[in-house]
C-alpha cells in the first residue's frame, strides 16, 4: 500500500492511497458532481491545470475505453475519488481507469473523504492543492510549503498548452451548409462531431491563428471553444475575436468561448467561489422561459447585467444575457442582438449527457444558413 496525502493550501491534509501514478502534482482543487461520465471529465482540457475531486462515491466502474474520450489524452493535473472499484464491469471497457491514469503520468489519490473535502472548497472556495504520494511524501510543513509555492489559477493562460500545434480539417458528415473555422483552446471530439453533424466543413486552428490567417481561408462562421484558465490573461483572443465580429462573421461560443465572447464586447470577467462543475447546473433560458440541465465547467463568469438589453461597452450594438444559472444567477449565455453571435457558458455537446441544450448547435446552423441566404 502505498500513502498519499491531498493538501491544501489553508493546510487540511487528507490522508488516502495512492490511485494512478505515484509522485507529486500541484493545481487548483475542485469538485465535480456527475454520478457518471469520469472519462470525458478527465479528458477534458477544460480541467488543465486542476486536481479534479469527484464527489460520486465509486469511480471506475465502467472501466475506460477508446471511444469516449474528448481529446488526444488526460488533462487533469490530480484526481482524487473516495473509493475506486476494484472490478471493470463493462463489455466496452479496454482497461481499467487506474491504468489508464498511470500511462498519463496522473497523479491521484484515493480512500479519502471526498464529501468532506467538497464541502470545504464549496465552502472556502477552490485552492491550491498538491498530491503526493510514495517518496514525494515530505514533512506536512514542506508539502504546505510546496502548495503555496504553486501559481494561483487567476492570471494563468492555459489554453495555449491544450490546443492544436497546427491546423486540421474535418469534413462536414451531413448536407453541407458551410466551412466553420474552430479556434481549439482547448476543444472536445464531441464538439467537433456535432458540427460535422450540422453540415460544416471544419478547419480547427491552433490558439496563435491571426484575424488574416482566418480570413484567407474564407470561412463562413466562426466558432470559440471551451478551454482552461482565466479569460482576463487571454486578450489575444479577445482581439481576434473583436475583428472577427467587425467583419460580422456569424460566432458561437461555448464555455471559454463565452467569457471571450463576453470581454471582447467589453464586459468584464471575474472568478467564481468554487465554480460550477457536473452535469446537473440548471439554467433558465430567458426567452423560452425553459429550464435546461446542464453540463458545466468553469471557474470564471461573465459580468452583465441580467434582465436587460444594454449596449455593448466595446461599441458591438445591444447585447442581452440570454441564459442565467438558477443556482446562484450567475451568467450563462449571451447574445448580440445586431451582430450574428451568441454564446452559452455550459456544454450542450455534453457526450454523457444531458443533452437539453443541444438545440444549440441547430440555432447555430440557421444562423449560418439565414446569412448566406440574405
Amino acid at each position: 500500500m502505498t500513502i498519499a496525502h491531498l493538501v491544501l493550501e489553508d493546510g487540511t491534509i487528507y490522508r488516502g492511497r495512492a490511485y494512478g501514478a505515484t509522485g507529486r502534482t500541484l493545481g487548483e482543487a475542485v469538485f465535480a458532481t456527475g454520478m457518471t461520465g469520469y472519462q470525458e471529465t478527465i479528458t477534458d482540457p477544460s480541467y488543465a491545470g486542476q486536481i479534479v475531486v469527484q464527489t460520486a462515491p465509486q469511480i471506475g466502474n465502467t472501466g475506460v475505453n477508446d471511444e469516449d474520450p474528448e481529446s488526444r489524452r488526460i488533462w487533469v493535473a490530480g484526481y482524487a475519488v473516495r473509493q475506486a472499484s476494484r472490478i471493470v464491469s463493462s463489455w466496452r471497457a479496454t482497461e481499467s481507469l487506474e491504468t489508464r491514469l498511470e500511462r498519463d503520468g496522473i497523479v491521484g489519490i484515493q480512500e479519502i473523504d471526498t464529501r468532506a473535502l467538497t464541502r470545504r472548497l464549496r465552502d472556502a472556495g477552490s485552492m491550491r492543492a498538491g498530491i503526493f504520494s510514495g517518496d514525494a511524501v515530505g514533512t506536512e510543513a514542506d508539502m504546505l510549503e510546496q502548495v503555496l509555492q504553486s501559481p494561483q489559477m487567476a492570471g494563468q493562460r492555459l489554453a495555449d498548452v491544450v490546443s492544436t500545434p497546427e491546423a486540421y480539417q474535418l469534413p462536414a458528415t451531413a448536407v453541407r451548409i458551410g466551412h466553420l473555422a474552430v479556434l481549439d483552446l482547448g476543444v472536445k471530439a464531441s464538439t467537433l462531431r456535432y458540427l460535422q453533424g450540422q453540415g460544416f466543413d471544419l478547419t480547427v486552428l491552433p490558439h496563435s491563428v491571426t484575424a488574416q490567417e482566418v480570413f484567407a481561408l474564407g470561412v463562413d462562421a466562426a466558432f470559440y471553444s471551451n478551454g482552461p484558465g482565466d479569460p482576463a490573461a487571454s486578450d489575444q483572443y479577445v482581439e481576434l475575436l473583436r475583428e472577427l465580429l467587425h467583419a460580422r462573421l456569424p460566432f458561437f461560443g461555448i464555455c471559454f468561448g463565452n467569457q471571450l465572447l463576453g470581454r471582447a464586447l467589453g464586459f468584464g470577467t471575474y472568478k467564481l467561489p468554487f465554480g460550477h462543475r457536473g452535469i446537473n447546473q440548471p439554467v433558465l433560458d430567458v426567452a423560452t422561459g425553459t429550464v435546461e440541465i446542464t453540463s458545466q465547467n468553469h471557474g470564471f463568469a461573465v459580468d452583465a447585467p441580467i434582465g436587460e438589453i444594454v449596449e455593448s461597452p466595446a461599441g458591438f450594438g445591444r447585447v442581452q444575457v440570454s441564459h442565467y444559472s438558477l443556482n446562484d444567477q450567475v451568467v450563462e449565455g449571451l447574445r448580440a442582438l445586431d451582430l450574428p453571435a451568441f454564446s452559452v457558458q455550459y456544454h450542450p455537446e455534453a457526450a454523457a449527457g444531458p443533452h437539453d441544450s443541444m438545440y444549440l448547435f441547430d440555432r447555430f446552423a440557421q444562423l449560418v444558413r439565414e446569412r448566406k441566404d440574405a
